[in-house]
């Protein structure tokens, strides 16, 4: 039996099925159990919903992944980071599509679920298709912020299981403290995944559109994953990042899936990605 376990919170839509699409190719990986989740409001829809994720299941028994399913009396902005939690669950993994379907999971919503969860989220959409290698190319939009090397800590992990390369972004600063600061982090990244035996490159973007930038050189990478932090607060540093940033990313018209990973109070390293 794995010690490993993957949450998949799921309302029963398509965009939903290709998040479990995602966790299964994943758990073949790391050799995960998935927990399928739905989270109800009240209890006369508890056992129909089941029902549909025994249906949800039985169309996946040829994958060889544990696949469990739990039904939640609750809401989903704290239930599905409370169970999660519970569980000792590595990833989250999150679909996100337009204002319909299961309490209307859009870029905002699914972004307040995200904050209120300790555990990093994988967030898909509908059109985003994941290979039977997995995440082979990730881009890490390299911030100023403190927090980045718990993002690294994580980004390494999958990194390892994948075999993925790395491809770190940096905004161009022309003021020369935060020019210093980003060179810092970028001979930190290296030292980290060389170490580690991850191939990383470095591209330079402009600072001005950073966001769509970031996105932009993710699809020449032909990435199958960007990793963000979600900080939602003003920093010591003018940030490239736009003030709606973390929303734009998990719903980016390129489709590209998004590793989100919420700061932690503690150094880096305290809580990484399957160790």
């Amino acid at each position: 039996m794995s010690n490993k376990s993957f949450i998949v919170p799921h309302d029963f839509s398509e965009v939903a099925d290709n998040a479990l699409n995602h966790a299964i190719t994943t758990a073949k990986v790391v050799n995960a159990r998935i927990y399928l989740l739905h989270v109800v409001s009240k209890n006369k829809d508890i056992i129909p919903a089941e029902n549909k994720l025994k249906e949800i299941i039985k169309r996946h028994e040829d994958e060889n992944v544990e696949i469990v399913p739990k039904v939640r009396l609750g809401n989903i902005f704290e239930d599905i980071g409370d169970f999660a939690a519970e569980h000792h669950a590595e990833l989250i993994f999150m679909g996100t599509h337009g204002q319909a379907g299961w309490q209307h999971i859009a870029g905002s919503y699914a972004l307040k679920v995200i904050t209120n969860s300790s555990v990093p989220f994988i967030i898909v959409q509908k059109e985003t298709k994941i290979s039977t290698t997995g995440y082979d190319d990730i881009v890490v939009p390299l911030d100023l912020h403190r927090e980045t090397k718990q993002k690294l800590a994580i980004v390494a992990s999958m990194a390892k299981y994948f075999k993925s390369r790395v491809h770190v972004v940096t905004p161009n600063e022309t003021d020369e403290f935060l020019k210093n600061r980003v060179a810092a982090n970028v001979l930190f990244s290296k030292r980290f995944f060389e170490e580690r035996g991850i191939e990383m490159t470095v591209t330079v973007a402009p600072s001005s559109g950073f966001d769509k930038e970031v996105v932009k050189i993710a699809v020449e990478k032909d990435a199958d994953l960007i990793s963000i932090m979600n900080i939602n607060k003003n920093t010591l540093f003018n940030s490239p990042f736009s003030s709606n940033y973390e929303q734009y990313m998990i719903t980016n018209d390129a489709n590209i899936p998004v590793l989100v990973v919420n700061p932690m109070d503690t150094p880096y390293g305290a809580s990484v990605l399957f160790n």
